[in-house]
């Protein structure tokens, strides 16, 4: 009975986290040198859990990552799609069967990443994981996971370095293309006779950018303190791991024709329209910022030889944000620069907001400065200690203060999250049992500050309704290890975003000697409250708004023989709306016709291994509706704002296929091919805001039937590994992308017509890898890796569907108007790590 009451609050104190499959400290096989953390992770393993699985190891990402963004070490599993976005450090993004990262679950040793009011994994706060990393499982589809409410495309679950049985060591140092440098350092004390061991990572990067003004820097930190004693049934983990960082973006969306008449001759893969100089040195009017340290305390707890308690608690408090451009400089055209409308190239035809832009159109912040101080006088209005000062604002509510200026502001997306899961686990015979709990609560933080006033003494805002006004002459660094202006001065706007979540799951397993199956069932609830400190005196705190979610999953696995074997599992799933879902219009107001997102899915699966030769392959269909979603966007007119769109609904199916072969002890190859079907199923409504969060126009969306875009619909991968001996190897890889379709917006005419010609297709193209790995001796091992090996100019994504007609102008078929990203062209990298 003691036992029992002991259980009991645990669970209800920690939380709890039911586990799927059977899980080992050191994965087998499949997994091979993968270090999980804690019995609280779920891993999927061969031949015994129904889904379909991708596992990279930690030799993998440490040898092939390089100076690459990390989901882009996924881009040769199958369903991936990985890209740098702008490419600005540690702003790339990954879709999963079509599905974006809002919409697959991310786990870093367990514990849910995902934004908790928007869904996004921001992966600047993560560079850090390619050095901490013993692995990553790509789980395709329902997955292994039992968080409360599963993702959509899949569950991706990394796992990071434990505190290390064995005392060592290492030292790395890194170089790669346009001034990448990054020194890492390692020591794990060891395993001591009391059952302690710990771990502790420090690293440095920093770097110009393969992208024009698009500089950065940031460090890494990772510590692990493991209690394990020999003769307990208790095993404790400590970690923590952070990586803060600043780095310049490039965030406006380019034109093709911009990168053919701009920079360098032809395309111009580089170009940057954000970034320039001051005072000579580089400046960009967007900069990323953010520090994010996760922490986390493991316990596993063998109460009998057929139960256990596995309970996993963790705390982050991210600080940052990022910075953009502030006032309304389009009306003066000695500084007309930004916002503006997405294609420079019709700015120099009609002459538009050039002025501070040279001939190659960097933008020349010294002029800014000089025209900020030039066209604004001495204020002279109401508000004492500033009289004669140079005073800027949004709007001029008088005394000379000068709206028609620039100014950078930084925009905060700060949080404090905490959680804890936890799962009992009861073994009988050939079944397990398990329940579990899923707490968590998020406080977001969001609001603007000053950041540089470019030339002038203060900036007017008039954005807090509560008050008549205000001059702030205080700014905030954008450093992610300074004042962040949580306490401080704001602007703008300032509003906080409560979201809690309570989530219960079952799960019952049965593990036969060929046959194994499970059904697994979970229910959630998600609270979401508003605060409002500038917009809504009159309702400055919504109501509190309680939504309950749930789904019921299950799969079986038939091992037909000792290599061979089938799966099939399926799925419902009724997932909470985001938080922009609840409160749409910005406002402290409930939506009255919330509703759940519906999700359906079915897959099944043949996998074969005789230990030479192994390949899986499956075929899905995933079904999705009443979806919202709220994108950040510019419009024609060069505002920054937010759309939301209304009632989405998509199809997606797919057949994948993943193989390996080794021909001999030094040999070995392996493929992958994705093929998806992904499309609308209907038209939906869309609403645009400003930057002020106003609503300033409304429409419908013509999707019925269009392509899925932002992610490549057909991939195909070859690699073959080759080892020279027991010195040296080399490895390459050749991916083909096709079925590439532009994304949608709101500010696109393409959709907003009945009759339209639906999504662009972007042109298919062709990469290829390669690397090289020498082993010096058992201490100093050098690897090089090229990326782009033939210097191939492809696109990557679009947000614009402009077709190309007679007389277009085009590259590759594609009218020059439409807005892309350009892949990087060829790219390096050389480490040389000494292991102690």
């Amino acid at each position: 009975m003691r036992n029992l009451v002991t259980l009991l609050l645990a669970m209800l104190t920690f939380g709890a986290y039911a586990q799927v499959v059977e899980q080992d400290t050191v994965l087998t096989q499949q997994l091979e040198e993968v270090v999980v953390s804690s019995r609280v992770i779920d891993v999927a393993k061969e031949r015994l859990t129904p889904v379909a699985v991708s596992t990279i190891t930690a030799s993998e990402i440490s040898l092939k990552v390089g100076n690459q963004e990390f989901p882009e070490i996924m881009n040769n599993t199958p369903g991936v799609y990985a890209t740098k976005q702008g490419g600005g450090y540690g702003d790339s993004r990954i879709s999963l069967r079509g599905f974006d990262q809002r919409n697959t679950s991310f786990l870093i040793n367990g514990q849910p990443v995902n934004d908790m009011e928007n869904g996004w994994v921001y992966w600047s706060n993560w560079q850090g994981l390619t050095d901490v990393a013993s692995g990553i499982q790509i789980q395709r589809g329902l997955g292994a996971s039992r968080l409360a409410v599963p993702s959509v495309g899949g569950t991706v679950s990394i796992f990071t370095k434990t505190a290390q049985i064995a005392e060592g060591g290492s030292l790395t140092q890194s170089l790669g293309n346009d001034g990448y440098r990054k020194t890492s350092a390692l020591y794990n004390t060891g395993k001591n006779e009391n059952g302690f061991a710990a771990s502790v990572l420090l690293s440095r990067w920093q770097g110009d950018g393969y992208v024009n003004f698009t500089g950065g820097e940031g460090w890494t930190y990772f510590f692990a303190l493991g209690y394990d004693p020999d003769d307990s049934n208790h095993a404790f983990n400590l970690s923590v791991l952070g990586a803060g960082q600043w780095h310049h973006q490039r965030s406006a969306w380019v034109s093709i024709r911009d990168y053919e008449n701009f920079g360098s001759e032809g395309i111009d893969r580089r170009w940057n329209t954000n970034g320039g100089y001051l005072n000579g040195e580089e400046y960009n009017i967007r900069r990323n910022f953010y520090n994010k340290p996760l922490a986390t305390l493991n316990w596993d707890w063998d109460i009998s030889s057929n139960i256990q308690l596995n309970t996993s608690l963790y705390a982050s408090a991210g600080r940052g944000g990022g910075t953009g451009p502030r006032g309304n400089n389009y009306r003066n055209s000695d500084i007309d620069l930004y916002p503006f409308r997405q294609d420079l190239t019709e700015q120099f035809e009609e002459g538009k907001g050039v002025a501070s832009r040279d001939s190659n159109g960097f933008i020349n912040f010294d002029n800014v400065v000089a025209v900020n101080q030039a066209t604004t006088e001495g204020y002279d209005g109401p508000i004492s200690g500033f009289a004669g000062q140079l005073i800027g604002g949004n709007r001029n509510p008088g005394g000379n203060v000068n709206r028609n200026v620039l100014i950078r502001r930084a925009s905060m997306n700060s949080h404090d999250w905490i959680g804890g899961i936890s799962s009992l686990d009861i073994t009988s015979g050939k079944f397990k049992y398990s329940l579990g709990v899923d707490l968590r609560s998020y406080k977001g933080y969001h609001y603007r500050v000053v950041n540089d006033l470019l030339g002038l003494d203060g900036y007017y805002s008039g954005g807090n309704r509560n008050s008549a006004g205000q001059i702030i002459n205080t700014t905030i660094e954008a450093n992610p290890f300074k004042n962040t202006g949580i306490r401080g001065p704001k602007i703008d706007y300032y509003n906080i975003g409560n979201v809690k979540w309570t989530g219960f799951n079952g799960m019952a397993e049965y593990n036969g000697d060929v046959f194994t199956a499970v059904v697994q069932a979970g229910t959630s609830t998600q609270s979401y409250q508003r605060e409002d400190y500038f917009d809504q005196p009159a309702n400055p705190i919504s109501d509190k708004k309680s939504i309950g979610g749930g789904y019921l999953k299950g799969g079986v696995n038939y091992n037909i023989s000792d290599v061979s074997n089938i799966f099939a599992n399926g799925g419902l799933i009724s997932r909470q709306p985001l938080f922009d879902a609840v409160f749409p219009n910005y406002q402290n107001d409930v939506n009255p016709n919330l509703q759940n997102e519906k999700i359906n899915s079915l897959e099944v699966g043949y996998g074969f291994n005789n230990g030479k030769l192994k390949f899986d392959i499956n075929a899905y269909t995933t079904v999705w509706g009443n979806r919202f979603v709220s994108r950040s966007l510019t419009n024609q007119q060069g505002v920054d704002g937010f759309a939301q769109f209304r009632n989405i609904d998509v199809v997606h199916n797919g057949i994948e296929f993943e193989g390996r072969y080794r021909y001999s002890r030094n040999t070995t190859f392996k493929g992958m091919l994705s093929m998806g079907d992904w499309r609308y199923t209907k038209n939906f409504e869309s609403e645009l805001f400003d930057d002020n969060q106003q609503l300033i126009g409304t429409g419908t969306l013509y999707t019925k039937g269009a392509k899925v875009g932002d992610a490549a619909q057909f991939v195909a991968n070859f690699q073959v590994d080759q080892r020279f001996g027991s010195k040296f190897k080399v490895d390459a890889s050749y991916r083909f992308v096709d079925g590439l379709y532009a994304d949608y917006s709101i500010t696109d005419s393409a959709f907003t017509q009945a009759d339209n010609k639906g999504a662009v297709k972007l042109p298919s193209y062709s990469l290829v890898d390669a690397g090289a790995t020498f082993y010096i001796s058992p201490s100093f091992t050098l690897r090089a890796n090229m990326n782009n090996v033939f210097d191939t100019t492809y696109i990557a994504e679009s947000n614009s569907n402009i077709h190309a007609e007679a007389g277009s102008a085009t590259w590759n078929g594609i009218d020059t108007r439409n807005s892309v990203w350009f892949g990087f062209g060829r790219t390096w990298n050389a480490s040389l790590k000494y292991t102690f």
